[in-house]
C-alpha cells in the first residue's frame, strides 16, 4: 500500500485496480504517473496544448519555445507565469509583434507533441566518446529514473559529460524530458553543447531536431531510432548511438565520435 510519505513528484499514488493472477481476482493500489494538458499563450495568444507530467514546467515551456526557435535565450523572455492549477503557461515576449506559425507537425508517440520547426541545424563539434563511457552513463540514467521506478509509464532522459550525468528529466512524452532539460540548462546557464544526451525513449525525428537545436553532438538511446532520425543526424552531424543494453550498442552516424578502447 502506498502512503503519502513515499509520494513522489508526477506519480498519482493510491490507484485501486483490480488484478486476476492464476485464476483468481485481487485488490491491490499502485502508483502511475500524472498526467496534465499545459496551454501555452504567448502575448496572450495561444500557441499550443502540450500534454505532459505536471514536473519542471517551468523548463519543459522555456525548452519548447527554445526548441521552435521562438526564443534563442532567456532575455527574449519579459515574464512567465506558470500555473499548474489552471493548467496554463503565460509568456511575454521581450519583442511585441510575434506571429504563431500557421504549419505544426504532430510529433510521434505519446504526449501529444506538436513542433514549429522545419530545420535542422548543423552541429559542430570535436567531442568523443568511449563506448564503456557510454555504458557507463546509461547506468547511471536508469538511477536516476525514479518516477519510472515509482509508477512506470515514463521516458527519463539527461544530460551528460563523459563521466556524469548533469540534469535529469522525466514525462510521459519522450520529446518533452529534452525541452525539460533544456529549459532547465537555460535557467541555469549550463550550456548544451559539446555533451551527450541519454535517452530511454526511441529517437524519431522530432527528438534529433532538438538535439540538433541544443547543438548537442552525440544522442544516445536503449532503444531504437526511426530512418529519417538516421538521415537526419547524418546530415546534421550528430551521432546517433541506439539499442545500449548492458554492453552492447548501435552506432548509425558519425561513428568516428567513438574513440577507439
Amino acid at each position: 500500500m502506498l502512503n503519502e510519505d513515499s509520494m513522489i513528484q508526477g506519480a498519482a499514488p493510491d490507484i485501486k485496480y483490480s488484478s486476476f493472477s492464476s485464476g483468481k481476482w485481487a485488490s491491490a493500489s499502485t502508483a502511475v504517473p500524472k498526467e496534465m494538458a499545459l496551454t501555452i499563450y504567448i502575448d496572450n495568444t495561444e500557441l499550443v496544448t502540450i500534454l505532459c507530467t505536471p514536473t519542471k514546467l517551468n523548463c519543459l515551456v522555456l525548452g519548447f519555445l527554445y526548441s521552435e526557435g521562438i526564443i534563442s535565450s532567456m532575455s527574449d523572455v519579459a515574464s512567465m507565469r506558470v500555473c499548474e492549477e489552471d493548467s496554463l503557461a503565460d509568456i511575454r515576449l521581450s519583442k511585441p509583434g510575434y506571429t504563431p506559425p500557421t504549419r505544426r507537425t504532430l510529433a510521434s508517440g505519446c504526449g501529444g507533441g506538436v513542433s514549429f520547426a522545419t530545420e535542422v541545424q548543423k552541429v559542430e563539434s570535436q567531442v568523443t566518446v568511449k563506448p564503456e563511457e557510454v555504458f557507463s552513463l546509461m547506468k547511471q540514467l536508469n538511477e536516476r529514473a525514479e518516477l519510472y521506478r515509482f509508477s512506470g509509464g515514463v521516458h527519463t532522459s539527461a544530460l551528460c559529460n563523459n563521466s556524469n550525468v548533469l540534469v535529469v528529466a522525466e514525462d510521459i512524452g519522450r520529446h518533452n524530458t529534452l525541452d525539460k532539460i533544456m529549459g532547465e540548462c537555460l535557467l541555469s546557464r549550463l550550456p548544451t553543447e559539446d555533451k551527450l544526451l541519454l535517452t530511454t525513449g526511441r529517437i524519431s525525428s522530432e527528438m534529433l531536431s532538438k538535439v540538433a537545436r541544443m547543438r548537442t553532438p552525440i544522442i544516445v538511446s536503449r532503444s531504437s531510432p526511426t530512418d529519417r532520425s538516421i538521415s537526419l543526424a547524418e546530415k546534421s552531424g550528430i551521432t546517433l548511438i541506439g539499442y545500449v543494453r548492458g554492453n552492447r550498442l548501435s552506432v548509425y552516424s558519425h561513428a568516428e565520435r567513438l574513440a577507439p578502447p
